[in-house]
């Protein structure tokens, strides 16, 4: 596995936004957080890379959470058809993944869409690799009791 850095951008960005859901808020963070890996000596080995980019995002998000700003209301509106097309694309999934913990939501989000390998993940949240697999497992058996379907991700 080779380290890009856009790639891992898109996806830090994506990781910042699930967790504070405010794009300006969430763009700030991703770069605040690739601010502070330059700051720190290169690992060898795209693992540490990755493990040491979701902790700094992971704090830096815990710390705008911490400041309890007021949410802001976004700056465009969207047409009202967009929203409806958006909403019934992926209100299922969505309804499902809101009734999983913001820990479990964020394990998905890791795993599924930024594509963080297993072993990354289970060092950010201290736990081995099995106690990882058989939580993921846990997680999807959990959607697709909400869902109600045979496939899921």
């Amino acid at each position: 596995m080779s380290f890009d850095i856009d790639e891992q951008y898109e996806k830090i960005y994506r990781y910042c936004f699930l967790r504070v859901r405010h794009k300006e808020t969430a763009e700030d963070l991703t770069q605040e957080t690739f601010l502070r890996y330059l700051e720190h000596p290169h690992y060898s080995s795209v693992d540490k890379t990755l493990q040491l980019l979701y902790t700094i995002a992971g704090n830096l998000c815990t710390d705008e959470f911490r400041k309890k700003r007021t949410e802001e209301l976004p700056d465009t509106e969207m047409s009202s058809e967009s929203v409806e097309d958006d909403v019934l694309s992926n209100f299922d999934l969505k309804q499902a993944l809101e009734k999983l913990s913001e820990e479990d939501r964020e394990i998905i989000l890791l795993r599924y869409v930024n594509e963080v390998p297993v072993n990354v993940i289970a060092k950010l949240y201290n736990i081995s690799r099995f106690a990882l697999n058989r939580r993921i497992n846990r997680i999807l058996g959990t959607l697709h009791d909400y869902m109600g379907r045979e496939e899921l991700i």
